[in-house]
């Protein structure tokens, strides 16, 4: 799998993130948009992290919100940006059913994972699959040419 990560423009405190769809997942072959946002008291206190790009997920609300303990109450300083986003890509794997953000798709995973899996790979027409995509989706440059961009494989 692999991530990229980089400030927008001039602004630490504001990334955009690509998370390539874990293979073992019904995200497989997806490039998703994920936006960052660091307080100025971090790493004291965790980023806002939201997904752009539209996820049917029960952890995952329509807004892009994401339903992660390491983004709440249970952040820690010693956490990184890189581990955060490895977290959001084990939850692409792993939802968590039991603390949801959407009960409606909770349920669905819960009681017909068939059909969950199912409807996470044809509803999400945003998702841009291949490799190719990674650095323009939908007409917009994901990380400008005068941005720094960490890249690394997991």
């Amino acid at each position: 799998m692999m991530l990229q990560m980089g400030p927008v423009a001039e602004d630490m405190f504001h990334w955009q993130a690509t998370i390539m769809g874990p293979p073992d997942s019904p995200y497989a072959g997806g490039v998703f948009l994920v936006t960052i946002h660091f307080p100025p008291d971090y790493p004291f206190k965790p980023p806002k992290v939201a997904f752009r790009t539209k996820v049917f997920h029960p952890n995952i609300n329509s807004n892009g919100s994401i339903c992660l303990d390491i983004l709440k109450e249970q952040w820690s300083p010693a956490l990184t940006i890189s581990k955060v986003l490895l977290s959001i890509c084990s939850l692409l794997t792993d939802p968590n059913p039991d603390d949801p953000l959407v009960p409606e798709i909770a349920h669905m995973y819960k009681t017909d994972r068939s059909k969950y899996e199912t409807t996470a790979k044809e509803l999400d027409p945003e998702v841009c699959h291949g490799l190719g995509m990674l650095f323009y989706v939908w007409g917009q440059t994901l990380f400008p040419s005068n941005t720094s961009v960490f890249q690394f494989y997991v």
